[in-house]
């Protein structure tokens, strides 16, 4: 009697969160869908610019030559910041700029050839924007980002709705277990729609759960600091999974950019199964292609006169809120563990966005039986 209170208690909390907030889950679960392989369809459309046949030749270009390459092709007020070099001897040379933010520009090493500049398809801007704020902006005056606030609590809402799920889904035995597990693909749409909604959000689960308690770090302070205090860590102010904007320290024309490939020939035979080494002034990283956090790098200083590597900061010894900021991100987009959770996040995502599809379908399949029954009952 008790347990079946409780599932009708969980039945109304599932149905009356779902129905205000369906729609914006929906859109939230797609547009991040479409995010998960941004970086792979961008590349695709402009395989040009990212990537260079090597053919066994040696570049003809040194970082510091790329650096002033670029520097001279800049407009007044934006500056050079780094070089970025991957291991991959067929993708050009990124060379980081000041503005606008994550801006950088394609150099082809073994040409000498300046390929292109970095721009994010509108598509996918379009997408960014909707994830996160609904395609609302921030304007000046205002005290309530509402497109973040919309989406932020659509998001909470969107955890309630899941675990009332779970409850609702709870099987009694063994073989109403296994029906509920089966998707059907031979009994019609209507039983497909069905099973999607209650096969498939269990199926989903473990990854939406994932992903929506790590989105909402970027959505509110004190969600964000209480997540820290779990893992035993301080928030910074700054955004979870995002490194704070570095403001450059010069341009290509003041900073001693000369020693940048001694820096980066030194760390590159140090760090022989790198994945990318990015070289700035005075400072330099090492990523490595591994499971796990994928933001994790080796942070190096070194003397802006002679090159040499002054101090290190390995991950292993970095502090447990910077770790916890690349593990929000790499749980959130689902690259932790490689292309397999990458694209089980993708799917995962797709199913998300089909619930609260499914969920109307069945609610108004029900009102509309109901409103049959109601109906003959009153002809009798």
């Amino acid at each position: 009697m008790e347990g079946s209170v409780m599932r009708k208690l969980f039945l109304k909390i599932h149905l009356w969160l779902s129905v205000p907030f369906g729609l914006v889950i929906t859109l939230l679960c797609f547009s991040g869908a479409m995010l998960v392989f941004e970086k792979e369809v961008t590349e695709l459309m402009r395989r040009d610019m990212y990537f260079t046949p090597s053919s066994g030749r040696a570049p003809v270009l040194t970082l510091d030559g790329a650096a002033a390459l670029v520097s001279g092709t800049l407009p007044d007020g934006v500056e050079v910041t780094g070089v970025t070099v991957h291991s991959d001897p067929d993708r050009t040379w990124q060379v980081s700029l000041s503005e606008p933010r994550k801006a950088y520009v394609c150099v082809d090493q073994y040409t000498g050839e300046i390929r292109g500049r970095s721009e994010r398809p509108a598509f996918f801007s379009v997408m960014f924007r909707l994830h996160r704020w609904l395609l609302d902006s921030m304007r000046p005056g205002e005290t309530v980002f509402w497109g973040k606030m919309v989406t932020g609590t659509s998001t909470l809402m969107f955890v309630l709705v899941l675990v009332s799920g779970v409850v609702i889904w709870w099987p009694r035995t063994l073989k109403a277990l296994k029906g509920r597990l089966r998707l059907s693909t031979g009994k019609g749409w209507g039983r497909f729609w069905h099973d999607l909604h209650v096969a498939g959000g269990i199926y989903a689960l473990l990854l939406l759960l994932s992903m929506a308690l790590t989105g909402l770090t970027w959505s509110f302070q004190w969600y964000r600091t209480g997540f820290y205090k779990v893992f035993g860590a301080e928030a910074s102010s700054g955004r979870p999974g995002h490194a704070a904007p570095r403001e450059a320290s010069g341009s290509a024309d003041t900073m001693d950019i000369g020693i940048w490939q001694q820096v980066y020939e030194s760390l590159a035979d140090g760090n022989p199964d790198y994945a990318r080494i990015s070289v700035a002034d005075g400072t330099a990283s090492v990523s490595f292609d591994r499971l796990g956090n994928r933001r994790a790098s080796d942070r190096y200083t070194f003397d802006r006169t002679d090159g040499d590597i002054t101090g290190v900061q390995l991950y292993a010894d970095a502090s447990r809120a910077s770790k916890i900021r690349g593990w929000i991100y790499s749980v959130h987009v689902g690259s932790w563990g490689g292309i397999v959770t990458r694209i089980a996040a993708f799917l995962a995502a797709l199913i998300g966005a089909s619930l609260p599809l499914t969920g109307y379908w069945l609610w108004f399949r029900r009102l509309y039986l109901k409103n049959q029954t109601w109906r003959r009952t009153v002809r009798q």
